[in-house]
């Protein structure tokens, strides 16, 4: 009888165990595609353009775009500068409070007696340039093919992207290293077909009408351009905003981004880890996965970090809060656009140069380059946009968005600079870039990387690209 009963009590205890069984099941699956459909970003359907989105369907047509000048827009500017007040300076400041005024009057002067804008238009526009409508808005950019390929050979797409106060211009010296490498002694293992957008804000690419507008945003219209141009595979490289937006790009279209490679790298969020490599890992490096190099680079850290965050940061806290209010001056001063903007070439180059009498700028760089560069924020009238920029993507807090969070696990590539204002070591990358294939010192430079060593930048491109080709056809082979 007890036998019975025993039997009788089996079905539901086997019913109660294949329901549980289910759930657990159930729940573990669920669990695993929430967190991969988290590994990815969603490719935004924005509508940046004035007013509303209309029903027609946007005009996909590329155009052929030249940089033009005026002489009005010349005699303007000139009667502007002609016009300039200045500050003296305090006694041997430098650099130190600043764009120094008595440097500064040489460099204005120099603008308006020298300086060719005429023949720099000539420069910009010896690579062809184009802009086509996305999301909305003008998008301006720079592609240029190689002018010829070894036969059986193609040329890599790559996307490389600009940030602040710069342009497509601090590509102009590496364009020809990537798209013609052996006319400059360089291996041609690999040539590129390079394609550099402004960013929408920046330059000649038409700001957004809307609030909102940030990395994420940027980056589905860059996918959305080179999709457009034909390219479904494409590596992308980046620097300053450059970074983020590659890194967004990357998020969204992991299966369309080959490779990865960055000339800067932030971290938006600590972990424990990573707080307690900044008090021991002066001591304790191998602890922290760090290399002799980055301890030099990192430590003492109260200076070499904490203390250049506090004054080196007070720009992008005016821009991530109330751009257009100090962007309506910059935007009528020539000679403050100037400063504003040429302080960053100074400093970000090496900090160092701060305690030069004329920071230090022509050491690494011409007048002429660096006045094109400031050209391009003037004529275009596009300092309060590119400004905005900051706010859209910090305004929220750091730390608080979806790509903050999320992993990056398409080969990546990172070239770090010495003088890049703060040092990112490996271990700290490896937690947001999973799969870091590539990692070099490199033995000078500064924050803009391409525009100041073109060579270097060019040559870690490369190496990093053949890597990835090398684990492509690893794979491929079954190896």
């Amino acid at each position: 009888m007890q036998e019975k009963k025993r039997i009788q009590l089996q079905p539901p205890f086997i019913m109660f165990l294949e329901i549980f069984l289910t759930l657990a099941l159930g729940t573990i699956v669920y669990l695993f595609l929430s967190r991969r459909k988290e590994e990815t970003l969603p490719i935004e359907e924005g509508w940046w353009g004035k007013g509303q989105k209309p029903d027609s369907e946007e005009d996909t047509t590329v155009h052929p775009f030249k940089v033009e000048t005026t002489e009005a827009e010349l005699n303007d500017l000139f009667r502007r500068l002609d016009q300039a007040r200045f500050t003296e300076p305090l006694e041997n400041s430098c650099f130190q409070y600043g764009f120094n005024s008595i440097y500064l009057r040489k460099v204005v002067s120099y603008w308006r007696n020298q300086f060719n804008w005429k023949k720099q238009v000539e420069v910009l526009n010896k690579f062809p340039q184009f802009k086509t409508k996305i999301e909305g808005l003008e998008v301006h950019f720079v592609h240029v093919k190689p002018p010829s390929l070894p036969e059986g050979r193609s040329a890599k797409p790559l996307l490389m992207v600009h940030g602040w106060p710069g342009s497509v211009y601090e590509f102009y010296k590496i364009i020809p290293l990537l798209t013609d490498p052996t006319s400059y002694g360089l291996s041609d293992e690999h040539i590129f077909e390079v394609i550099c957008p402004s960013i929408p804000g920046y330059g000649f690419s038409e700001a957004s009408h809307k609030k909102g507008f940030n990395s994420v945003s940027a980056a589905c219209i860059f996918y959305k351009l080179m999709l457009r141009l034909g390219f479904h595979e494409f590596y992308a490289q980046g620097g300053d905003w450059g970074w983020l937006i590659c890194t967004n790009l990357a998020q969204i279209a992991p299966s369309h981004v080959k490779g990865l490679h960055l000339n800067m790298v932030s971290v938006t969020s600590m972990r424990f880890t990573q707080m307690l490599s900044i008090l021991l890992g002066r001591y304790f490096p191998g602890l922290f996965g760090f290399q002799d190099e980055d301890v030099r680079r990192m430590f003492p850290f109260l200076k070499k970090g904490l203390f250049r965050i506090l004054m080196e940061s007070g720009y992008a806290h005016i821009q991530a809060t109330k751009p257009d209010t100090v962007g309506c001056g910059l935007n009528d001063s020539p000679v403050g656009l100037a400063a504003y903007i040429l302080e960053k070439f100074s400093t970000w180059t090496d900090i160092e140069f701060q305690k030069q009498e004329d920071g230090g700028l022509e050491r690494k760089h011409s007048l002429d380059d660096l006045l094109t560069n400031v050209m391009l924020y003037w004529v275009s009238g596009c300092i309060v946009s590119s400004m905005r920029f900051y706010k859209e993507n910090i305004g929220k807090g750091i730390g608080t968005q979806k790509h903050e969070k999320l992993p990056v696990r398409v080969p990546t590539g990172i070239a770090s600079f010495p003088n890049e204002i703060l040092h990112t070591p490996q271990s700290w990358a490896q937690k947001k870039y999973i799969n870091i294939i590539s990692f070099h010192f490199m033995p000078r430079g500064g924050h803009f990387a391409a525009f100041e060593e073109p060579e270097l930048l060019a040559t870690d491109i490369q190496q990093f690209v053949g890597k990835v080709e090398k684990e492509e056809l690893g794979k491929k082979n079954g190896k």
